[in-house]
């Protein structure tokens, strides 16, 4: 492990470094506007090889984006890392365990931790090597940080926050403002950034004279009853749900056999065959975690020095073969502004 004050450095030379890196932090939604560009990249001026670990809640294509975006972050700028991976199969048991373990492992040197589960276990456990959070919807909500600000401990990191993806807008203009009424929200219980995503639908919803209707589920096991539960609804929207979206398969099979089309907040799950997305690239979400972990391993700022990042880039990514298979053709308007995809696997 590299001598610690090097990870946790002083807060003037955390300052003069992000000054000299340029490196900045977005604000929260509604707190003025997103600076989304990371440091240029360059290469480490040291050759040593750094141990990181990486603990992600469970293994689909937008956590496995994020992860991937970040190795290849870190290399591009020349970092050498050994890593250690660990996936927690969706099970908060598991989390705690794999975050005990990096505890106890002193010779790490970074933890980043993908996906709000994963995260809230290793700073319940991790105080005293720097942690980056990645894909974390609301990192305040969760309990890693205090606030959007620089958080003055040794945490911080990049949320999927997308306050600019307009779920219901998006199901409107693709399916008609006519054809929808209700729209069923699909979530696990015990995901807090679930939840937040509920209310964000649910306050987009309600002036544009749509219902929600919920359906919770506390396990995996619970996803067909939880699905079937929507049988009545006129679209079903899925967010940034990690146990949800590793089974969507199912969910667009519901979908497909009773016409009730499918939306996502992620683009991975649209190439499984939902219907489209207004959402942000997790690959480069992976790549601006990077960005901070570079700061702080090469040029010795404190984690608590950099304020958490919000990405709000969007992209429509649209299917229009599922969409087909729902019964809709998406008009040539969104077309005309998104990428097209087809079902994978």
């Amino acid at each position: 492990m590299k001598t610690r004050s090097r990870l946790i450095g002083l807060a003037a030379v955390a300052v003069a470094a992000l000054a000299a890196a340029g490196c900045g932090a977005d604000e929260p939604a509604g707190g003025g506007a997103s600076q989304t560009t990371g440091p240029a990249a360059v290469s480490a001026p040291e050759t040593e090889t750094y141990n990181i670990a990486i603990t992600q809640f469970l293994a689909h294509p937008s956590l496995d984006l994020i992860t991937q975006g970040f190795k290849d972050g870190l290399a591009e700028k020349g970092v050498s890392a050994d890593y250690t991976y660990d996936d927690a199969q969706g099970d908060q048991t598991n989390t705690a365990t794999i975050a005990g373990k990096y505890a106890a492992d002193g010779d790490l040197d970074l933890i980043m931790a993908v996906a709000t589960p994963s995260a809230q276990a290793v700073v319940n456990q991790i105080a005293d090597r720097p942690v980056l959070f990645a894909g974390v919807t609301d990192p305040v909500e969760g309990g890693l940080v205090p606030s959007w600000e620089a958080s003055k401990t040794n945490v911080t990191g990049t949320s999927d926050l997308n306050p600019e993806g307009y779920p219901a807008k998006l199901i409107q203009e693709i399916m008609g403002q006519e054809n929808v009424k209700t729209i069923g929200y699909l979530y696990s219980l015990g995901e807090k950034n679930s939840v937040v995503q509920l209310d964000l639908l649910k306050a987009e919803a309600e002036p544009l004279g749509l219902t929600v209707k919920e359906s919770g589920i506390a396990s995996a096991s619970e996803l067909t009853a939880g699905v079937q539960a929507l049988s009545e609804v006129d679209a079903i929207y899925v967010g940034t749900d990690n146990t949800v979206v590793d089974g969507i398969e199912q969910v667009v099979s519901f979908g497909q056999d009773n016409q009730i089309p499918v939306f996502v907040a992620d683009a991975s799950s649209v190439e499984r065959g939902a219907v489209a997305t207004r959402g942000i690239d997790y690959y480069e979400l992976g790549k601006r975690t990077a960005d901070m972990a570079y700061e702080i391993l090469v040029n010795g700022v404190a984690p608590g020095d950099i304020a958490p990042l919000q990405v709000t880039d969007t992209q429509i990514i649209v299917n229009p073969d599922a969409a087909a298979a729902y019964g809709l053709t998406v008009p040539e308007a969104i077309l005309a502004g998104a990428t097209e995809v087809t079902t994978t696997g």
